[in-house]
């Protein structure tokens, strides 16, 4: 540890300090609330540090020191149901014991020290072996829903010399001791530490062929997010973001969640902490919150913190990755990511370019999604991390620095549409900006899983859509009337598209979450649908007839009518709706040949 120093100057959330030897990026206490921060820089004897809290009393001459470490967390069982601050402070225990404010300078250990974990051994496993980085010592019980894998930490490597029996045991305790290949002693507890800004290890990234299923037709069935990829949600205030996020972390196929409530209103976070406690995962039956977990820094606090959220959460998920878990991380939002980023360099000094963001934020943001990805583990087994950010563009300017390079960097693009979302038509997600470059690998997935004609019903209606747009500009410049039955046919199939598939309540019990079998037999009974109206169409039938039959307003509510296990009464009224089609091809074919 370096010798102790003191303060220079305070900028706000930065301080100059006069710190011989420290190193950039260690944490450093400053005065005497002890106030936790992080080297920026140094040059000669000083050094700029961030500030994790409000500097207000911090005064020159106040006390530094050195802490020897980088920004870290404590990777260990008790992770999972918890919420967390900016740099990893449990938010439930500060309020047990502060009351509903953050105390300044306040230190409160991330794991409970006194809570007790069943450890159980890896069957087989003696002492003498030797164990290398990401080997499984045993595991934890963590929640009903996850196994806590107690992993020999990255950089270790060793011959086991002590090894615990099962049994009960604290956080601190020693599991295992390793002799070290450099010759050092190890002793490994159930938790260890690890630099949120260092991407933890793996042996090599792997090509992912399963898409991450969100429940949400407009993301699974058009523009469709791996496991392992990233993707980014932008969208003007008022437009969905968040709603739509909190449907993702809610329904995602994931086994583990990690929700960063960046910049945002403290009452968002608010809803997903009164809510999922309540909510099933459909996936195992059990509470959403045993496979979540929640890091929040909203707008009214430090913004300096805000800027190490981002690399708190993923780290959280790298660890949950290791461990062999398919992992969604949604930070919400980047741009306010980028706001602190922004803040610090103009108080550094530093040379602003676009919008008066520094000029490493595309390198920064890059660098962020690239710790997404599906890797084999040092363990041997396969975890992913997806990354999903909301952008939150001013004015809903795409072209804005924080968006247009995010659009860059992301292989799916959910393009939120203020027009939309006026119109009340949610998910706001717009089919005409929006992109996967994953649609490839995913219709692997579907072929095999659900249907071969899944790409195929997809590309004719994201077809039909945008033959709706260019027909309305023209109903809006010259009338309905310069369209043919054909072209009237289009607009209705279209909006029958986005009544019956695209549009999804998140309050509605039956369509909050979809299944990839619903979202499929919805979409092919709409295309089923549109296809054979187009051959009415050109049988003579009045397209005023088709769009007001009976069985079209029922197929508009159908998302809603049958839950995700009831495909097989969705199938029935399929069937009734093939029929009364059918019915109708008789009837004006009957006097088409009559006419002839």
């Amino acid at each position: 540890m370096s010798d102790a120093g003191s303060v220079v100057e305070v900028n706000g959330p930065l301080v100059k300090v006069r710190l011989p030897h420290v190193r950039t990026g260690e944490q450093v206490s400053i005065g005497s609330l002890a106030l936790t921060g992080e080297v920026l820089g140094r040059k000669g004897d000083e050094a700029i540090v961030q500030v994790y809290e409000s500097t207000e009393t911090v005064r020159p001459g106040d006390d530094v020191v050195p802490l020897g470490h980088p920004l870290s967390v404590e990777l260990g069982p008790g992770l999972l149901g918890r919420i967390f601050d900016g740099v990893q402070r449990p938010l439930d225990e500060i309020s047990r014991l502060h009351g509903d404010t953050i105390p300044r300078g306040i230190s409160v250990t991330s794991l409970d020290r006194e809570a007790v974990w069943h450890f159980t051994p890896r069957p087989g496993l003696t002492v003498g072996e030797q164990l290398s980085e990401g080997f499984s010592l045993g595991e934890v019980p963590e929640t009903e829903s996850i196994v806590h894998h107690i992993l020999v930490p990255p950089g270790i490597n060793g011959k086991l010399v002590e090894l615990a029996p099962a049994g009960e045991y604290r956080v601190e305790d020693t599991i295992a001791v390793l002799h070290g290949v450099e010759g050092r002693e190890h002793r490994l507890q159930l938790f260890h530490r690890w630099p949120v800004r260092v991407p933890r290890p793996h042996v090599r990234r792997i090509h992912t062929a399963e898409p991450l299923l969100s429940g949400q037709r407009i993301i699974d069935l058009f523009f469709p997010v791996l496991k392992g990829g990233k993707a980014a949600i932008p969208g003007p205030f008022g437009a969905g973001k968040t709603i739509l996020q909190h449907q993702i972390a809610r329904w995602s196929n994931a086994d583990i969640v990690i929700y960063v409530g960046c910049g945002e209103r403290g009452n968002e976070l608010v809803d997903i902490l009164n809510s999922f406690p309540a909510l099933k995962d459909p996936y195992s039956g059990r509470s959403l919150m045993e496979r979540t977990l929640l890091v929040a820094n909203t707008s009214n606090m430090p913004v300096v913190a805000r800027e190490a959220s981002i690399y708190v959460g993923v780290t959280l998920a790298e660890y949950y990755r290791d461990q062999g878990y398919h992992v969604v991380m949604v930070a919400d939002s980047t741009s306010r990511w980028a706001e602190a980023l922004r803040v610090v360099g103009g108080r550094l000094g530093e040379m602003p370019v676009e919008e008066g963001y520094p000029a490493y934020l595309a390198s920064r943001l890059a660098a962020f999604y690239e710790r997404a990805g599906k890797v084999e583990t040092f363990s041997g087994r396969r975890g992913s991390v997806t990354l999903i950010g909301a952008v939150s563009p001013p004015g809903g300017d795409f072209s804005e620095p924080v968006t247009s390079h995010t659009k860059e960097i992301v292989r799916a693009f959910w393009a939120l549409s203020k027009e939309l979302a006026d119109a009340r038509h949610y998910p706001s997600v717009d089919w005409v900006d929006s992109f996967s470059q994953g649609v490839p690998i995913a219709a692997g997935w579907w072929a095999q899983q659900i249907s071969g004609a899944w790409n195929q019903r997809r590309t004719e209606a994201l077809s039909l859509l945008a033959r709706d747009a260019e027909l309305s500009r023209i109903v809006n410049l010259v009338g309905p009337e310069a369209l043919s039955s054909a072209q009237r046919w289009e607009l209705e199939g279209a909006s029958l598209v986005k009544e019956a598939v695209l549009q999804q309540s998140a309050l509605d019990e039956a369509d909050a979450y979809c299944s990839p079998r619903k979202q499929f037999e919805l979409l092919e009974l709409v295309m089923q649908v549109f296809d054979r109206g187009r051959e009415l169409i050109a049988l003579g039938a009045p397209v005023q007839e088709l769009a007001e039959h009976p069985v079209l307003a029922r197929l508009s509510r159908a998302k809603s009518t049958w839950r995700s296990d009831e495909t097989d009464r969705l199938a029935e009224f399929a069937g009734e709706v093939y029929e009364a089609l059918a019915g109708l091809h008789s009837e004006y074919a009957s006097s088409q040949e009559a006419a002839s």
